[in-house]
């Protein structure tokens, strides 16, 4: 691996978990990312499940919480976890909250100074980290993406924005019409600037309005998220892909809330669901 360094290499599931450091061009600093390898992947190139986590959250919680390698390694399916943020850049204000800079890159292209030349985590995370995945690791071209909360809005507006990118797409309690959302509200208007017209382009409920192919869309939300209402906006998602005919299940989980606790419940649900559009398995 020329281009990454090793930080470190644990055996799991008769696979290995690796956490790995390069430099971005996309965001002008070093990056660290997770990856977990299964045991095919020794022998031949395997596809990989794209997890965006959500905030506060960086490239090792996923991997340690959501119990998803046994059965990714079952499946031949390599995860990799980009972190959710550019780190270390010491911009002003980047670490006064929780829910905005670091830890809080919310996926998107930042158009607004200071936070523009390292704030491209769309570029990063659809383009940068796939193309170095694939050139340094037994990693195919095939990709799925998922997330969790932010990292769910992430996933939702990445694949409708490049569904060709993507062979399918799901999310545990997304963020899904981030322009009404405070979290979303005070990310956009520091990243894009406040004109809402510039922020249609990053919001999934209103990407499905004009997405070209409809990518169908796996959900699942607790019903007892106490963020459901206020922040998660997932009826809006739905009655924008009712009026669109775009496909989507949304499946809410009796007394489950935002926790890892409720994606460790229903992970192997959703690496079933993107196995199968991988042709892992019937």
């Amino acid at each position: 691996m020329a281009n990454v360094k090793e930080i470190s290499r644990n055996r799991i599931h008769d696979g290995y978990q690796l956490r790995l450091q390069h430099y971005s061009d996309s965001l002008q600093c070093e990056m660290i990312f997770g990856v977990f390898l299964p045991p095919q992947s020794e022998t031949e190139p395997v596809p990989v499940l794209y997890w965006l986590s959500g905030l506060t959250c960086n490239d090792e919680n996923f991997a340690q919480k959501a119990g998803a390698q046994r059965l990714a390694a079952e499946l031949g399916m390599a995860i990799v976890c980009p972190d959710t943020s550019p780190r270390d850049t010491d911009l002003p204000g980047e670490h006064d909250s929780w829910d905005f800079g670091s830890g809080a890159g919310f996926y998107i292209n930042a158009t607004q100074a200071p936070w523009s030349r390292h704030y491209n985590m769309y570029d990063y995370v659809t383009r940068e980290l796939p193309a170095l995945v694939e050139a340094e690791l037994p990693a195919t071209e095939q990709r799925c993406v998922s997330g969790h909360s932010m990292g769910g809005h992430g996933a939702l507006m990445c694949a409708l924005k490049d569904p060709g990118r993507y062979v399918s797409v799901s999310a545990f309690a997304p963020i899904c019409h981030p322009s009404e959302s405070p979290w979303g509200i005070k990310a956009f208007s520091n990243y894009l600037g406040e004109d809402r017209n510039d922020w249609i382009a990053w919001d999934a409920t209103q990407l499905v309005c004009c997405v070209e192919k409809q990518l169908p869309i796996l959900i699942d939300q607790g019903t007892e998220d106490e963020f459901l209402g206020d922040q998660l906006k997932t009826g809006s998602l739905e009655q924008a892909c009712i009026c669109t005919h775009h496909p989507l299940e949304v499946r809410m989980q009796e007394g489950y809330d935002h926790s890892y606790y409720f994606i460790a419940s229903f992970i192997d649900d959703h690496l079933r669901y993107h196995a199968r559009a991988l042709g892992l398995m019937g």
